[in-house]
């Protein structure tokens, strides 16, 4: 299990990435980063929905009402420009990071 604290800093970038994708509704989103993360990042919807709402203030994202393919009115979200620019300075960081531990750990890219 990964720890509450590491989950807490990838979720802005996740979100994003997952966005740039295409747009998206919280639940799919949800099920997206436990499919990506082999079951190891394991998100509520009560964690989400505030991310989602603060990355939306902070003019990130936008999110519209559309019926889904279940004709079911859902709430999709969509990275705006200014969330691109944002994932570009995330993506780097987080780069930054992973090439830090690997040189630490002596981790061949291939084999992690």
């Amino acid at each position: 299990m990964i720890s509450k604290e590491l989950v807490a800093a990838s979720t802005k970038p996740l979100v994003l990435s997952i966005l740039s994708d295409g747009e998206s509704y919280g639940y799919e989103i949800i099920q997206k980063v436990r499919e990506l993360s082999g079951e190891d990042i394991e998100w509520t919807e009560g964690m989400l929905y505030p991310v989602l709402h603060r990355m939306e203030r902070d003019e990130l994202i936008e999110s519209f009402w559309q019926k889904g393919e279940s004709g079911r009115r859902r709430k999709y979200y969509r990275i705006k420009r200014q969330g691109k620019t944002v994932l570009k300075a995330e993506q780097s960081q987080w780069l930054s990071v992973h090439n830090t531990f690997q040189k630490l750990w002596n981790l061949n890219p291939n084999h992690v």
